[in-house]
């Protein structure tokens, strides 16, 4: 139980690899916070959490709104006592070639997963400089290091996700606060479901481990990033991608 009396916050949580990260950190000891607009999923999150015997709340939020996102962090405390620990995973997509992508859909996509990133880290951090400690971990993507047609909306989030990442651990650090960025790859998640098998296979085809990823790879990872182990860890960008970026 590496994370035994630690709270922490997962946006995101309903499904997928939130919901996986969440149910990993409450399985280490953690009380976990689980937030989504997805209200009805992120429910069935924190039964989960309750079988492990840890304590949890939902809280639905639209992270790109400053003031849900404050809402996140003052409940979470108010309810659960504490806060050590910040997973940013938050995010949508709205893929579409540029010359066909609408204003809204840009604008909705930067909104989540990069202005929502810096709006929950900004609320965070009041309460972790001030305690002179905390864990962030942001959630970013291989394709925000390499791009790829027809989603520069997603790919200038996820690489404005990297920069922030590293700003934040250079202000951060003295104050004893970690943060960092994983970049996963194609990891096996509703999102990735509703690609078109032709494109699943020529991705494939680039991954020299030669299979799809899994939410508990990145949650493996999620887990380590928060520990104890990890205390001389920040501003990294691991990719979690079974070697497609190499």
């Amino acid at each position: 139980m590496k994370l035994d009396g630690k709270t922490a916050i997962v946006t995101g949580a309903a499904q997928g690899i939130g919901k996986e990260i969440a149910c990993s950190l409450a399985k280490e000891g953690a009380n976990v916070a689980v937030s989504d607009i997805d209200i009805e999923h992120a429910e069935q999150t924190a039964d989960q959490i309750r079988k492990t015997g840890r304590k949890t709340l939902v809280i639905k939020a639209d992270v790109s709104m400053p003031d849900e996102a404050a809402n996140i962090i003052e409940k979470t405390i108010d309810k659960l006592g504490s806060l050590d620990i910040l997973i940013n995973n938050a995010g949508i997509t709205r893929d579409n070639f540029i010359l066909r992508m609408k204003d809204e859909d840009w604008d909705k996509v930067l909104a989540i997963n990069l202005k929502g990133t810096f709006n929950c880290i900004k609320a965070a951090a009041k309460v972790m400089l001030k305690q002179r400690k905390g864990r962030i971990v942001n959630m970013a993507s291989i394709i925000g290091l390499i791009g790829n047609a027809g989603q520069a909306n997603y790919a200038a989030s996820k690489a404005g996700v990297i920069a922030l990442t590293k700003s934040c651990a250079k202000e951060f650090g003295s104050r004893g606060i970690t943060v960092n960025a994983i970049a996963p790859g194609f990891i096996s998640t509703k999102m990735t479901e509703v690609l078109k098998e032709d494109i699943k296979q020529k991705m494939l085809g680039n991954i020299p481990l030669g299979r799809f990823g899994l939410p508990a790879d990145v949650a493996n990872l999620v887990l380590f990033l928060v520990s104890d182990e990890a205390n001389y860890i920040t501003g990294q960008v691991i990719n979690v991608d079974g070697g497609m970026v190499t």
